[in-house]
């Protein structure tokens, strides 16, 4: 595998900081990933030289963070952050620090921040480079390492840098992030800096729900979904955020339909099957059966009336509350509207099923309905189908070019109102059916089926 190009650009510009007589170190989440083999996402810079002079040597750059000394180094292929040694001074809003001061020493910068597991600097002449699929880290590359981080990794250990209380207090988000990190790397939390986020939990609510939403996601869609719900619940976090999902511990379902267990159990075991979920999915995945708690009763057996609906409208407050997208929070609601109908396909009409299948996004619904049943019995017999039906399916088979419209029906002697739509709807219906292929046969169809006013 070639250098990355953002690589390749961070090893130029630490070479020309270093030639010009300042210390400059990779460091964070890429150091964190060389010496895992892993190939980092990107490549961040800390250095002794001032933004200004950051900004001298690479004339191409940006201030992105004055206050805090980050500047964005571009070329034409790639961009990179490279920020000044510093420590940070009080906290006032749980996010920024009110000051910083710029330090000439690496281990100040080191013990600002968060998990020492992001606390390492490398040498970027010792960094292994991209040679495979994965790294090979080299034998002893020179790392800087203040706070134990390289102990931590090899002990995949989440832990707090210095005192874990301070840490949370100074930006609430790090509550999450230690999750996320954990959830992703199936690393431990520490359990010090457990306890801290369990007592610190409810400072989140301070924290915008941009944010909040933001890493939620990323929880949920960069790996370990199931285990980063464990962590959320164990922390108190997730009662905080969502207790609408918190509440799915404990609600029994109808064993002969879900032999796993509860709510909350069958939940995870769909969460612990997402496979690069976009966010949409992993949302509709977290919340397709949201609606169960609240409908829950026992008649006959344990059953969920109206759970889909009441599912919708809970999704849609929450999506709103998390501040999603407009794209984001249609597509989970159709996806917790429609999750339920894969059961009755074996007796659907040909032009119900294709209505199913020409929904935006089709395929994420398909992939829900396959963790579903993955979750629950097992049975894959409807989701073979609809899988095969769909995939030979045309685009012409699965939405025609209509047969005739509403002028067409006004030019024949209807009259304009609200049974247009269903006269055009029951057409389609016919031609998605292939009872009707033309607009001739159409038309006859029509006069015969809704005689027009007067005759019949």
């Amino acid at each position: 595998m070639p250098q990355s190009q953002a690589e390749s650009l961070a090893r130029q510009v630490i070479a020309r900081l270093r030639s010009a007589g300042h210390q400059a170190w990779l460091v964070g989440g890429c150091v964190r990933d060389l010496l895992r083999g892993a190939a980092p996402k990107d490549f961040d810079i800390s250095t002794d030289a001032r933004p200004d002079r950051i900004m001298d040597l690479f004339p191409r750059s940006g201030l992105v963070g004055a206050h805090f000394g980050v500047v964005l180094v571009r070329d034409a292929f790639a961009q990179v952050e490279v920020a000044t040694f510093r420590s940070d001074h009080e906290y006032e809003d749980g996010r920024r620090p009110t000051a910083v001061h710029f330090e000439t020493d690496p281990k100040a910068d080191v013990l600002r921040r968060d998990f020492t597991i992001n606390g390492l600097m490398m040498d970027v002449g010792q960094a292994p480079r991209l040679s495979g699929p994965k790294r090979i880290p080299p034998a002893n590359p020179l790392v800087l390492d203040y706070v134990g981080g390289r102990a931590d990794l090899d002990a995949r250990l989440i832990r707090a840098i210095g005192d874990p209380d301070a840490r949370f207090r100074e930006d609430h988000l790090r509550l999450l992030r230690a999750v996320r990190f954990a959830a992703r790397l199936g690393f431990t939390i520490e359990p010090a800096t457990f306890a801290a986020i369990r007592r610190h939990a409810a400072l989140i609510t301070r924290v915008s729900a941009e944010r909040v939403r933001d890493e939620l996601v990323r929880i949920l869609t960069e790996g370990g979904a199931a285990y980063g719900l464990d962590l959320l619940d164990e922390s108190g976090l997730l009662s905080i955020l969502l207790p609408e999902v918190a509440a799915m511990h404990g609600v029994e379902q109808p064993p002969e339909f879900h032999p796993e267990g509860d709510v909350w159990k069958h939940t995870r075991l769909l969460l612990e099957r997402l496979d690069h979920a976009t966010p949409a999915l992993a949302l509709g995945a977290l919340l397709h059966d949201v609606g169960k708690p609240p409908v829950f009763r026992v008649a006959d057996r344990i059953r969920f009336d109206g759970h889909v609906a009441k599912g919708v409208e809970m999704s849609r407050a929450i999506l709103n509350r998390l501040r999603c997208s407009r794209e984001t929070s249609e597509q989970v609601e159709s996806l917790v509207a429609h999750h339920m109908h894969f059961k009755d396909v074996g007796r659907m009409k040909e032009s119900t099923l294709k209505r199913l299948m020409r929904l935006p996004h089709f395929d994420e619904h398909l992939e829900l309905h396959r963790l579903d049943c993955l979750a629950s019995n097992g049975h894959l017999e409807t989701y073979d189908l609809v899988k095969r039906r769909f995939e030979e399916m045309t685009a012409e088979e699965l939405k025609p070019a209509p047969l005739i419209t509403g002028a067409d029906l006004i030019a024949a002697g209807y009259h304009p109102g609200p049974r247009f739509g269903e006269i055009l709807s029951a057409v389609e219906d016919a031609q998605l059916e292939s009872r009707l292929r033309t607009p001739a046969e159409a038309l006859d169809w029509v006069l015969a089926q809704y005689p027009l006013e007067g005759e019949g």
